[in-house]
């Protein structure tokens, strides 16, 4: 099995591990709110930063469509360039996000992690997709 072809099942399988865990975030996320919040916090305090982690998370579910939208469509599977940097980051985020739930790190951790981990490889895939249909350049 070439390098090439070796990466469409590695990037595969660790988007679908980093979108696991998000699901697994927004199902577990009280403890992580509760780790952004004071001691004596408020309801008012608990929505407030609850409402903040369902929009990171969010974000992220539309970052993934994305991704796994030019993945599907073939406009970046057998891209090596975009493969290595979507496997990198993916799993770099599965990492840092399981620390972040079994740790509960702060909220504010998160957007880092979104925006490395997820906008990054969703702003190539973009690029990739105006390439593609926008100048009729060829997916790979």
């Amino acid at each position: 099995m070439s390098a090439v072809s070796s990466l469409v099942p590695a990037r595969f399988l660790t988007i679908i591990a980093h979108l696991v865990i998000v699901i697994t975030i927004f199902w577990s996320r009280e403890n992580n709110v509760k780790a952004c919040l004071p001691l004596d916090f408020t309801q008012e305090q608990y929505d407030t930063e609850d409402k903040k982690l369902v929009v990171a998370l969010g974000v992220t579910l539309g970052l993934f469509a994305v991704e796994l939208a030019g993945f599907f469509s073939g406009v970046s599977m057998f891209n090596s360039s975009q493969s290595l940097l979507s496997t990198g980051v993916h799993a770099s985020a599965s990492v840092a996000l399981l620390f972040f739930l079994f740790e509960q790190w702060e909220c504010d951790i998160y957007w880092w992690i979104l925006a490395i981990c997820s906008v990054l490889p969703a702003f190539m895939e973009v690029l990739l997709f105006l390439a593609v249909f926008g100048l009729k350049k060829k997916p790979l």
